[in-house]
């Protein structure tokens, strides 16, 4: 009988062994599969911005027309771009509705939210993915909300709306239902 379960133990023993080890391949696997998501990332944001950039919707573009309170110039027809992100003005239309969608979609989740979010808690609250390409996304829609004066980022990373935004939101909704 004792043979038996020495026999039982060995086995027990190799099988455990077998399980560290693949777990330590997994925990390898998945560190170089964050890797690759996070170049993916990366790669996916930089090609974003080079098709806006040739669109004609740069920074600096976007920067005059917000100095001018003037919508941002939509990217060329065909382009796969979103409509470009009018500059908020609190004098003007604050409602959001000449947002594009998903960007009237950040601004409405803000405003429940009432306090600031990360890229990550809006993926999250939107039910887009939380993988790093996901994220990266989000924040830079978020930025471009900011250089827009729709949001502002409170500390790095931490976004929240800018003033007046939350108010214009709010009447939209009363006045709508």
């Amino acid at each position: 009988m004792s043979s038996l379960l020495e026999r039982l133990e060995q086995r027990e023993a190799a099988a455990r062994g077998r399980v560290e080890a693949l777990r330590a391949e997994l925990a390898t696997l998945a560190e170089r599969l964050a890797a690759e998501e996070a170049l993916l990332g990366r790669l996916e944001i930089t090609k974003a911005t080079v098709l806006e950039v040739l669109a004609g919707d740069g920074d600096a573009l976007g920067e005059e027309a917000a100095a001018r309170g003037a919508a941002a110039t939509a990217p060329a027809p065909g382009s796969g771009m979103a409509v470009g992100v009018p500059a908020f003005s609190a004098n003007g239309d604050a409602t959001g509705r000449e947002l594009p969608v998903a960007y009237r979609d950040v601004v409405e989740v803000l405003v429940d939210a009432g306090e600031p979010l990360r890229a990550k808690q809006l993926c999250v609250a939107l039910g887009a993915g939380t993988e790093p390409r996901h994220v990266e996304g989000m924040r830079s829609r978020l930025k471009r909300l900011v250089r827009r004066s729709w949001l502002v980022e409170v500390e790095p990373g931490l976004f929240a709306l800018a003033q007046g935004v939350a108010d214009g939101q709010l009447k939209a909704r009363g006045s709508s239902s």
